[in-house]
């Protein structure tokens, strides 16, 4: 999942610049995914994760790390890509429920990465899904992602990267 959960702290971080959504509103008036949404913290987060996960491809090919998934080139950027997407649909019906940035959002905030990445692997690549994520993985990932969550917004707070720690 490491190709996954180092996209959203990565762009936190690198982010800010022009908006995901040029600053465009829908058609209930609000903003399609707001400020906090950037080209800038789309394109790091998507690179930090397609990264993190080559190195995974070769420590498990270099040193036969059987411990890790045996990630795929394919697999790594659906991750990457999947857990940034998930984002901006929650940040998308964040707005439509009129939560502000910023504003808590308990489940939808913390596993809003794993079912982007998860879909997009579904539809992209369900064979790595299935042969890779068992369901006891599944079910370690859904206990230890919203301890994660917390614990990197916890951190962005206190070195002043997020505004909010949760």
């Amino acid at each position: 999942m490491l190709p996954a959960y180092l996209p959203n702290p990565v762009a936190a971080l690198l982010g800010g610049g022009t908006p995901v959504d040029l600053g465009r509103n829908y058609t209930d008036g609000r903003r399609i995914f707001g400020d906090g949404k950037t080209f800038r913290g789309l394109v790091a987060g998507i690179l930090a994760g397609i990264g993190i996960g080559l190195v995974q491809i070769w420590a498990w090919s270099a040193y036969n790390l059987v411990f890790l998934p045996g990630q795929t080139l394919l697999s790594v950027v659906l991750l990457a890509v999947g857990a940034l997407l998930g984002d901006l649909v929650k940040s998308f019906f964040k707005r439509r429920f009129k939560k502000e940035r910023g504003s808590r959002w308990p489940v939808a905030d913390q596993y809003d990465l794993v079912a982007g990445a998860f879909v997009l692997l579904l539809i992209a690549d369900p064979g790595w899904l299935f042969s890779r994520v068992t369901v006891p993985a599944f079910i370690f990932i859904l206990i230890l992602t919203p301890i994660l969550h917390r614990a990197v917004n916890i951190i962005g707070y206190r070195v002043n990267v997020k505004e909010v720690p949760w």
